[in-house]
């Protein structure tokens, strides 16, 4: 008697499962520009372990004199995940429609994007026993108030120096929309009709201060900019998984599409990453 496996029944009994690597479909997401990926997990117990080094300082040798020993500090940051999920749940007739499996995917992809760059960003830190999902930059502590930024680009200057002076280098400012538009409206001089950043005329302008670039998105709070250094975030992403199945709603002749990402993220040295408001 033969033995039916998912090789040789119909799809319906074993329904596909679509794995994309998430570079490839959320490439925009802020984890993946902003951050270094330091690995993946699977579940939420387990943590990815980044290694880190605080350097110890070098100094001069005479000739023939015994080296001091150096004691560098051999640290680690552990990295939590958590699972972004999104279940949407459609009639058979819909789902016949042409374009409508594409449109829904599209949505899907903003709605992941849009909740993994609001957690990024503002996500409240766990409460002891809980890890996951991490703090958002914003709210780790530690981080540095770099003030508030006023008619012009001062405090930004002194919030690059901060993290340079931490040994870093800052790799990018993240900024709302409002407040980006802000920044770009501000002249050259008092009375004058040139803008400080930017060339004159309405051609479209890099976005970038200082030589450093800009990410302009919604998710972070308004009147706020963030000033950071990708390498002392460290992160972990999973495939984006997507799943559609005609059973879970079998009585009502619908449609289940399920797509899930796990993410997480976390700071080795929160001097390297500085908050500023806007007036």
């Amino acid at each position: 008697m033969a033995t039916e496996t998912t090789l040789t029944s119909g799809t319906a009994w074993s329904p596909d499962v679509q794995a994309f690597a998430p570079a490839e479909v959320i490439p925009d997401a802020l984890i993946l520009t902003t951050s270094t990926v330091a690995g993946r997990v699977e579940g939420d117990d387990p943590a990815v372990r980044v290694a880190w080094v605080n350097d110890s300082s070098a100094a001069f040798s005479a000739e023939g004199t015994d080296i001091p020993e150096s004691d560098p500090g051999l640290d680690e940051t552990l990295v939590y995940t958590g699972k972004i999920t999104q279940l949407v749940r459609i009639s058979r007739e819909q789902w016949t429609q042409a374009r409508t499996p594409e449109m829904l995917s599209d949505s899907v992809r903003r709605a992941v994007i849009k909740r993994a760059n609001a957690a990024y960003l503002s996500q409240a830190a766990p409460i002891d026993p809980a890890v996951s999902p991490p703090a958002g930059l914003l709210n780790v502590a530690g981080i540095v108030d770099g003030g508030i930024l006023g008619a012009n680009l001062d405090v930004l200057v002194d919030a690059i120096a901060d993290i340079e002076g931490a040994s870093g280098m800052a790799s990018h400012v993240i900024t709302d929309p409002a407040t980006w538009a802000a920044i770009s409206k501000i002249k050259a001089s008092t009375g004058s009709e040139v803008p400080l950043i930017g060339a004159p005329g309405a051609d479209a302008v890099v976005r970038s201060l200082m030589g450093v670039p800009v990410v302009v998105d919604s998710a972070i709070a308004a009147g706020t900019l963030l000033v950071i250094d990708s390498t002392a975030i460290a992160s972990a992403v999973g495939d984006v998984r997507v799943m559609s199945s005609e059973h879970a709603y079998f009585t009502s002749d619908s449609i289940g599409l399920l797509c899930s990402w796990r993410i997480g993220w976390g700071v080795t040295d929160p001097d390297r990453i500085v908050k500023i408001a806007t007036a």
